[in-house]
């Protein structure tokens, strides 16, 4: 005798309906943030999961997959403080498409900066968010956030100019 599946819940349709619609971009949002598609794979799953248990509060706002955004830039913060309190290298693995020259060439950039300064760049510039939503998703003031993104691009001047002198 087979048994009867429940009706699934109106909410959890909705729940599976976003994950289905924004799982892939969420995908690549974390490949951008980690820079390896099986970390990134892990953090969708976690921010999801995470989601999950708080999808009937969250699905009527204005912005869900900000919110799933929100939950992956704080774990993968988290995740790298974890790592440095371990004593663990913060080295990342090169992305997938390295096929892309341009694409390899920014992130071996990018992944050269302390992992907070690359988060603050990947959010500004990459997703396109202001200083105070930067603020509010990495849990930082937004003085900190300004100054993170002036050093890193300091530091990517100077990497820039040194090599660009050491090819003249």
């Amino acid at each position: 005798m087979q048994r009867r599946r429940a009706p699934a819940r109106p909410w959890e349709v909705d729940f599976e309906d976003f994950v289905r619609a924004r799982g892939p971009a969420l995908l690549r949002y974390g490949l951008v943030l980690t820079g390896n598609a099986d970390d990134a794979a892990d953090l969708v799953q976690e921010a999801l999961l995470r989601l999950s248990s708080s999808w009937r509060r969250v699905r009527n706002k204005d912005d869900p997959e900000g919110y799933v955004r929100t939950i992956m830039a704080r774990q993968h913060v988290s995740w790298w403080r974890g790592r440095r309190r371990e004593h663990l290298t913060d080295e990342v693995v090169a992305p997938v498409r390295d096929d892309e020259h341009d694409l390899k060439d920014v992130w071996q950039r990018l992944r050269a900066l302390p992992p907070r300064q690359r988060a603050v760049l990947v959010l500004r510039y990459h997703e396109e968010l202001g200083d105070d939503e930067i603020a509010a998703i990495l849990g930082v003031s937004r003085g900190t956030v300004r100054s993170q993104a002036s050093r890193a691009l300091a530091t990517l001047r100077v990497r820039a100019q040194a090599l660009s002198g050491r090819w003249e």
